[in-house]
C-alpha cells in the first residue's frame, strides 16, 4: 500500500509542477507502457504521453489542481480535484475553473493506466467564443 500511497503522491506534486516550462518528472510517475485516456485522446507509452502534455500545455498560463480525498482499493485510485486553469486561447486567459476525476491504477509506485474523467464543454466548448455561445443555448435548453 505504501508504493500507491508514494506514487500518488508523486502525481499529485506532478501535475502541480507541469506547465510550458516544465514537462520533466513523467518518467517518475508514468511507467513505460502507460495507457492514458481522457475525452480528447486516448494514449499508449510514456513517449506519446509526453508529447501530448507538451503540446497540452504549449499555451497554459498557470495550472493547479485542488485535489479531494482519493477513494484507494488495493492499486487502483479515484481521485477527485478541481483544477484551475488559466490558457492563452481560452476565455482571454482569464481562470477556467473544471471538476474531474482521475482513474489510476498503479504498479509498485509508477502509474500504468490513467484515464481522467471531466465535462469536456466545462473545459474547452464553453469557452470558444461562437461555439461557447452555442453549447450554452443548448446546456440551458436541454434542462
Amino acid at each position: 500500500m505504501s508504493d500507491v500511497i508514494n506514487g500518488l503522491e508523486a502525481f499529485k506534486t506532478l501535475f502541480n509542477q507541469l506547465g510550458p516550462e516544465y514537462t520533466d518528472g513523467l518518467d517518475q510517475v508514468y511507467a513505460p507502457g502507460v495507457s492514458f485516456r481522457d475525452p480528447f485522446v486516448e494514449i499508449q507509452g510514456l513517449d506519446a504521453l509526453e508529447t501530448y502534455f507538451t503540446g497540452a500545455y504549449s499555451n497554459v498560463i498557470a495550472c493547479q489542481f485542488d485535489y479531494g480525498q482519493p477513494l484507494i482499493n488495493g492499486d487502483r485510485v479515484a481521485l477527485p480535484w478541481v483544477m484551475h486553469l488559466q490558457h492563452r486561447k481560452l476565455r482571454s486567459g482569464q481562470e477556467l475553473i473544471v471538476d474531474g476525476m482521475s482513474h489510476l491504477h498503479l504498479h509498485k509506485h509508477l502509474v500504468i493506466y490513467h484515464r481522467d474523467y471531466f465535462d469536456a464543454g466545462q473545459l474547452l466548448y464553453e469557452n470558444v467564443p461562437l461555439l461557447g455561445s452555442a453549447v450554452r443555448w443548448l446546456r440551458r435548453h436541454a434542462a
